[in-house]
């Protein structure tokens, strides 16, 4: 379990996370399949080459599950009950296929939870880049993370 208890948060804390990862086509078309999302915008190259983009760009809720996920494993794994929310998500650029995203994560807020003794609540704001360093990605989240035993 390589995720933190609430106790070894702190306001500030920042992660440069070292696991980044190139989106593919297939990552793209598949999760659009997945989701049922039949935007053009997002598979059919003819029409986005219409578009000021000029080529096809990736589902944003796909850059904003890929910018969570690469978090997990240096601070949530195995040690949040849950996410209580999202907020202020926000898609500077398009990613497009071929990209390479890193994430940089902020601890933003915490505090003890009311309702739960053993759990506290984090909360994280998620910067997602491009490899030129552009912002294609932003969320403030909440998590619902376990005290130490």
């Amino acid at each position: 379990m390589s995720g933190l208890y609430y106790e070894e948060f702190e306001v500030g804390m920042e992660f440069n996370h070292a696991l980044t990862r190139t989106v593919t086509e297939m990552d793209n078309i598949m999760f659009c399949a997945m989701t049922h999302n039949p935007q053009p915008l997002h598979l059919d190259e003819e029409f986005s080459k219409q578009t000021e983009y000029g080529q096809r760009i990736v589902n944003s809720l796909f850059t904003l599950g890929l910018v969570i996920g690469v978090t997990v494993a240096e601070t949530t794994l195995g040690t949040t009950l849950g996410n209580l929310g999202m907020t202020d998500i926000r898609f500077v650029k398009p990613v497009f296929h071929g990209d390479t995203i890193r994430v940089v994560t902020r601890i933003k807020d915490m505090r003890e939870s009311k309702s739960r003794p053993t759990a506290g609540l984090v909360v994280f704001e998620h910067f997602g880049f491009n490899q030129r360093d552009e912002e294609v990605c932003y969320c403030v989240r909440t998590g619902l993370m376990r005290k130490r035993p």
